[in-house]
């Protein structure tokens, strides 16, 4: 019997090397995960052999198991490599066949599809026509590499301090823009059209005879300004409220709506010019504390980002960031249970279980690091021990054999 114990037990060595060797070798490898061979030992087949002194005639494979633990990080400097801290796969699909992987080597090919080395495309959460992530099913990613379409300028917000101090507005004559004596305060507002063409803003303010009020004038384009209304201020300087040259308050409390009839082939725009927040304190000069305005003209695609929820959003030249989609992370209950086909990935078996997606961050779900790949958990240091070690089992074994040919040369010498 022991040429069979012997021989067993070489097959065991012989499988620990292949798999330690595997490990070595994937050592560099983004996503690997280091593998352990599991041994069982082995009785005949016999229920007359079921003894309490029953010996065992050997050792077999039980399984080649994967240890699923986190992987150090590595930057990279392409911002859709993707790291998973945490527990959890990035899915994948290429023809119609589902993987896993922890290898978050992603690129975007030439028609902006979010793909791995070997094509198969990145899964997540696409984004509708306003912006909003659609979670309700999961679709391969892309990564568009078009032009941002232009935004028209619909909203200014500024916070004015109109000093009654400020002796600017030194002639009594109507407002005139050509003529600074007849106004307080010129603003000129960057601000954009349909088409993204830059257009100008222009804002005067005119101290008026009644005390706390303000007249406001505006217009874009070089055009006329239009007289707007009244912004009018209590006794401690704060904006009570704004008035339009009907008289009336206007609709929306300290805005004025502009109209803009463009004449370059870009649609009319009507602007909001909200003085929220605007002042009359005293002050040698009056100026402005914030002025923002919303829109912006076409920008090319400088560079994505992948935020720690698998948000991805493409980065323009024109400051503006646009949410592209969202990365999922897929957990299973059992992932010792999967399956693995090469290439760093694994597909599903009944000993996974089922899939359990999740966002990035979720409960049991690992958070995504950008520009980032997960680097292999082969343990150099202690694979080369484990090597030596398996070197011994097998010399070991080589020896029972041998010994048991020494024991049957002596029976066939009696």
């Amino acid at each position: 019997m022991g040429y069979q114990q012997g021989l067993s037990g070489l097959q065991g060595a012989s499988n620990d090397l292949d798999v330690i060797g595997n490990n070595i070798a994937n050592a560099n490898t983004t996503g690997f995960k280091a593998a352990t061979a599991q041994f069982t030992d082995m009785y005949a087949n016999s229920v007359s052999s079921a003894v309490a002194n029953g010996i065992g005639i050997g050792t077999q494979l039980a399984a080649v198991a994967q240890v699923f633990q986190q992987g150090g990080f590595t930057t990279t400097q392409n911002p859709l490599n993707m790291a998973i801290n945490g527990n959890g796969f990035f899915q994948v699909t290429n023809n119609g066949v589902t993987t896993y992987t922890r290898d978050g080597t992603f690129n975007a090919d030439k028609n902006g599809n979010i793909v791995n080395a070997a094509g198969a495309q990145l899964m997540g959460y696409a984004v509708n026509a306003n912006g909003v992530i659609n979670t309700g099913a999961l679709v391969p990613l892309t990564a568009p590499q078009g032009n941002l379409a232009p935004k028209a300028t619909s909203s200014i917000t500024g916070q004015f301090n109109l000093s009654t101090s400020d002796t600017s507005q030194s002639s009594t004559a109507a407002f005139n823009p050509n003529d600074p004596t007849t106004y307080t305060l010129h603003q000129s507002v960057p601000a954009f059209d349909s088409l993204g063409n830059s257009e100008n803003v222009d804002l005067y303010f005119v101290k008026s005879t009644t005390t706390g009020s303000w007249e406001v004038w505006a217009g874009a384009n070089g055009a006329a300004p239009q007289d707007m209304g009244t912004a009018k201020f209590d006794s401690s300087g704060k904006l009570i409220g704004t008035v339009g040259t009907d008289g009336n308050p206007t609709a929306v409390t300290n805005t004025f709506a502009l109209a803009v009839n463009n004449t370059n082939g870009a649609t009319a725009q009507t602007i909001n010019i909200n003085l929220s927040g605007s002042t009359q304190f005293g002050a040698s000069k009056s100026g402005v504390a914030n002025l923002n305005a919303d829109g912006y003209p076409t920008g090319t695609l400088n560079s994505y980002s992948v935020g720690a929820d698998g948000t991805i959003q493409g980065i323009y030249s024109n400051n503006q960031t646009l949410t592209l989609g969202q990365v999922v992370v897929v957990n299973f209950n059992n992932p010792q249970g999967l399956t693995s086909i090469g290439g760093n990935q694994y597909i599903q078996t009944s000993a996974s279980g089922v899939p359990q997606v999740g966002v990035p961050g979720s409960t049991n779900h690992g958070t995504l690091k950008g520009s980032t790949t997960e680097a292999s958990t082969t343990d150099l240091t202690g694979e080369l021990v484990n090597l030596i070690t398996a070197q011994r089992d097998y010399q070991a074994n080589a020896q029972t054999i041998k010994t048991q040919q020494a024991v049957d040369q002596t029976l066939i010498n009696l």
